[in-house]
């Protein structure tokens, strides 16, 4: 009896411990992480210096200045990739000439297209469209990025009760 209450108890501790999920590394989507994972690290390195223009609230702010923490600056192009696990054959993908675009319609799944665009094998330039609603709150997010360029990062945002708020933010890298 005991072997067999002790067998149980192993058994039971077994199944508690938790599991790593392994990755195939096998992407549906294109790997907009892994290509701003890079774009910071190379942004780091090169230290450029952006004329960065901030639109809130009615009021506009531009500076000059140089990045100290690209990864912050460029989190919210990050965080839009499509490649979670739940999100797997939610997307439609079509081929756009000199780009591809991928598309949802799925309203739980707040990044509702992504567009990357290259020639050959160099990105000129990724867009990217979200919008969440609930009861209380709605917001529309674009978000678009050219290497070396400018990107923007503009919402539009709804709250019930309050007045909707836009805010833009534009850096365009000096060269």
């Amino acid at each position: 009896m005991k072997k067999y209450i002790l067998s149980v108890l192993v058994l039971f501790l077994f199944s508690c411990v938790k599991r790593e999920h392994k990755d195939t590394g096998t992407l549906l989507y294109f790997d907009l992480k892994g290509y701003f994972t890079k774009e910071v690290n190379r942004l780091q390195q090169n230290s450029p210096l952006v004329n960065k223009q901030v639109f809130s609230k009615g009021e506009t702010e531009q500076k000059s200045i140089k990045i100290t923490n690209w990864r912050s600056e460029l989190a919210v192009f990050e965080a839009a990739d499509i490649n979670k696990a739940s999100w797997r054959g939610e997307f439609k993908i079509k081929q756009l000439g000199d780009g591809i675009s991928y598309t949802t319609e799925n309203e739980k799944i707040p990044v509702k297209k992504l567009e990357v665009f290259k020639v050959g094998d160099k990105i000129t330039s990724i867009k990217i469209y979200k919008s969440s609603e609930n009861r209380l709150y709605s917001a529309i997010d674009t978000l678009i990025y050219y290497p070396d360029s400018l990107y923007l990062v503009q919402s539009n945002q709804k709250i019930k009760l309050l007045a909707p708020k836009t805010y833009r933010i534009v850096g365009m890298f000096n060269k």
